[in-house]
């Protein structure tokens, strides 16, 4: 029997060395939804950045003797009632929902975290009632306040986005609130305002950095929810204008031939079911992290 060298010493042939037993280890550990969970939002993400490479359809300009054909080796998710790809509108139209949901993830990330900050480090009087606000925003449901708030700013993608970011303030204002007020009871940031640190500096330089990890993992779960709410403005006609292609807007044009052309809402549909459990299942694993 043949004899080979390992770390840990001498071992058969037929013995698996230290690093193929570390190896499978390691693809023991990997968990297969989170890998496709990846796999879908780095897609979505390519069709988001260089949506050129994955068709060469326009998403605007139809050939209208192709109009609501099936999907084919052609056209493999149809075309609609102008004769235009919907493979290719669906390809760019992730830039339009995607962006809009990074966006709103960042108003609400921004605003939501300032907020808690305040709250979780002024006087009692001022957080009990900077709270009582984020207790009513909490109460109004997100859809409506979101609603209120585009009738308020107009139509269009960007200001659904706000729209949608402005809802979730409350959310990150909470988390990031109980963070700040967990952070700084720590002995390190009490040292911090004992050897004479500034208010603002001690918060900038040790309260913040320290409270922003579970308010980012937050972050990572809310952008499935909010490629859901870009998604559902759209197809209320709140969103992007035709014939622009975003996601949710697709959903709602094919509605009208669901019974003759079936296509033009599943596969839209299918695609930001998709990309939002994907988010939602990569959020999950982030947030557990942090517990």
């Amino acid at each position: 029997m043949s004899i080979v060298q390992s770390p840990e010493g001498f071992a058969t042939a037929d013995q698996p060395s230290v690093s193929s037993e570390r190896w499978r280890a390691r693809l023991r550990r990997l968990r297969p939804g989170l890998v496709l969970a990846w796999a879908t939002v780095a897609i979505a993400v390519a069709w988001a950045t260089l949506p050129w490479l994955f068709t060469s359809y326009s998403p605007v300009d139809g050939v209208p003797r192709q109009r609501r054909l099936p999907p084919g080796a052609l056209h493999w998710f149809g075309t609609d009632e102008l004769g235009r790809d919907l493979y290719a509108r669906v390809v760019h139209g992730a830039v339009h929902t995607l962006s809009g949901a990074l966006i709103s993830v960042a108003v609400g990330l921004a605003v939501g975290t300032l907020i808690g900050l305040i709250a979780g480090s002024v006087e009692r009087r001022l957080d009990d009632a900077i709270m009582r606000v984020i207790d009513v925003m909490l109460a109004v449901p997100a859809l409506l306040l979101s609603l209120s708030v585009i009738i308020i700013l107009g139509f269009g993608t960007v200001n659904a986005a706000i729209a949608v970011g402005v809802a979730s303030i409350a959310s990150f204002a909470r988390l990031a609130r109980s963070e700040v007020v967990r952070v700084r009871r720590m002995d390190y940031v009490e040292a911090g305002f004992g050897s004479g640190g500034r208010f603002f500096a001690v918060l900038w330089r040790h309260v913040l950095p320290n409270s922003l990890t579970a308010v980012l993992a937050l972050a990572a779960l809310q952008f499935g929810h909010a490629v859901l709410a870009i998604s559902t403005l759209g197809f209320l006609g709140y969103g992007a204008p035709p014939p622009t292609p975003e996601w949710g807007l697709l959903i709602s044009e094919g509605r009208n031939y669901i019974s003759t052309a079936w296509w033009l809402t599943v596969f839209p549909g299918l695609v930001v079911v998709a990309v939002v459990l994907a988010a939602n299942r990569i959020g999950q694993s982030l947030v557990r992290r942090t517990l």
